[in-house]
């Protein structure tokens, strides 16, 4: 692991071999990952629910890394970075835009992917000025009361999981069709291509924290997603098993600059498993 002051390997083009660093933001230290050419407003992952540094699919990071400046980060209490994950999403987007401003970027743009993405729109809300384009994949809104059935769906997933020796992203991110088993194989083999300076794995703690921010996210008060003026890409599978589609539907009517995408035979991982098709599109919708 590199300090913060390490400048960007010129020569580093994939996910797979780009150094892990490290950032203090007040008494935590962060720890991030970045790639691609230097540019005046890099694009910024926010992750899922238990996921760290290396559960980012490296074809979706490499494609986008290769034409904008990228950056992911393991936020409070995730992975290799310090202290305790925070109970509620709001408390996680002001982790977040502090990490954000520390690093030292005035504006940025954002990805953020079903947890990620509710902790993109509260960092959107709350720091309009730090956000100039958004991207919410596989994401709903707050108050959609589907959210709080999060934990019975991953615990039916986990228990599945433990029962047939998989990943639970093989029953939760995918169809269980032929189409859907292929892509859930091809993601998770994806997943394992880094083998060195590999980021610790999610803890118990992050997990129940998460958990109970997604609930509270779920019964909250809704948001007034009007307020969101920057343009906006919505994206997400035809049949999403986590958080339901539909929601995705609602996002980009709200969100005033929205446009939708949604990928057919493909459920919560839909942005992975169709990752030819979306990275272009975000290229495209980036650059516009």
């Amino acid at each position: 692991m590199t300090n913060a002051k390490a400048p960007l390997d010129a020569a580093t083009t994939s996910w797979r071999h780009t150094p892990t660093k490290s950032l203090d933001v007040g008494d935590t230290t962060f720890v991030y990952r970045e790639l691609g050419p230097r540019s005046e407003t890099p694009l910024v992952l926010l992750h899922h629910f238990t996921a760290v540094l290396d559960d980012w699919d490296p074809r979706l990071v490499d494609g986008l890394a290769a034409h904008r400046h990228v950056i992911a980060f393991d936020n409070r209490g995730i992975g290799a970075t310090g202290g305790k994950v925070p109970h509620t999403v709001a408390a996680m987007a002001a982790d977040a835009s502090s990490f954000i401003r520390t690093l030292g970027h005035e504006q940025v743009d954002l990805l953020g992917f079903s947890l990620g993405g509710a902790v993109a729109q509260e960092v959107t809300l709350t720091n309009p000025d730090l956000v100039r384009r958004l991207i919410l994949t596989g994401t709903g809104h707050r108050g959609g009361g589907g959210l709080t059935r999060m934990p019975l769906i991953v615990g039916k997933a986990y228990l599945q999981a433990a029962l047939t020796r998989r990943d639970p992203r093989y029953f939760l991110f995918f169809n269980r069709n032929t189409a859907g088993r292929r892509a859930a194989t091809d993601y998770l083999t994806r997943l394992r291509e880094r083998t060195a300076d590999r980021d610790k794995p999610i803890s118990h703690q992050a997990r129940i924290a998460q958990l109970k921010a997604i609930r509270e996210a779920g019964l909250g008060e809704p948001h007034d997603l009007s307020k969101i003026t920057q343009p906006t890409l919505v994206a997400n599978g035809d049949n999403d098993a986590m958080v339901a589609t539909s929601q995705s539907r609602v996002l980009a009517e709200r969100i005033p600059n929205a446009q939708l995408i949604i990928y057919p035979d493909s459920g919560h991982g839909g942005v992975f498993q169709h990752h030819q098709r979306f990275v272009p599109a975000v290229l495209k919708f980036l650059a516009s």
